[in-house]
């Protein structure tokens, strides 16, 4: 690795740090150049602002945070076993302590930025930008019978993190694997019992 990118990966090793514990509003690039043990000018060579090192921060921790794996729809394994699994793996992103990092640290700037809620939303970290051509096979094999692929995926997305991750992010709960199992368990239910392909 050349000095160069060496020097660059400690300034944002620093940022991560600074802006998950202290908000980006009240870490200043002195700080961060201290934290790096860089001079100030090497952090606005490579940084010219901060908004510029706070995204480069962020998409450094969206790299190492894992949930982008694909989904694939298997005939032979019921679509309840199914769908409680592709939860299952959402719910363990959504608690991570990675994926809760990154959310505690841009929740302010997400107020302030609104090209930044979009950047986020374009990500589709977890499942949900898979989810639909999922729940689009489940229809092709007579499972599901869904309309609008796009509102139910997040239909389903959401409503655990309303129940599970809000509530951790903010500190109204404690993590619960018992309780996930459950609301994991009751999504499911309500998903199929809206969306389930009637039978005759």
């Amino acid at each position: 690795m050349k000095l160069s990118d060496k020097k660059r990966l400690q300034i944002i090793d620093a940022a991560v740090d600074l802006f998950s514990n202290n908000g980006v509003d009240a870490t200043s690039m002195d700080i961060v150049a201290k934290v790096a043990q860089v001079s100030k000018r090497t952090v606005y060579n490579h940084f010219a602002t901060k908004e510029l090192l706070f995204a480069a921060v962020l998409n450094h921790m969206l790299a190492n945070v894992e949930g982008n794996e694909q989904l694939n729809f298997e005939p032979t394994i019921t679509i309840d076993k199914q769908l409680i699994q592709i939860a299952q793996a959402e719910v363990r992103l959504l608690t991570s302590d990675a994926f809760l990092r990154i959310a505690r640290m841009t929740f302010i700037q997400l107020l302030q930025d609104a090209q930044l809620a979009q950047t986020l939303n374009q990500q589709h970290i977890g499942c949900l930008g898979a989810l639909p051509n999922f729940l689009a096979e489940a229809c092709q094999h007579g499972l599901l019978s869904i309309d609008d692929l796009e509102l139910a995926a997040k239909q389903f997305v959401y409503q655990l993190k309303s129940l599970i991750f809000y509530p951790l992010l903010y500190g109204i709960e404690t993590p619960n694997q018992q309780r996930y199992d459950y609301l994991i368990e009751q999504t499911v239910e309500l998903f199929l019992a809206r969306y389930a392909a009637k039978t005759t």
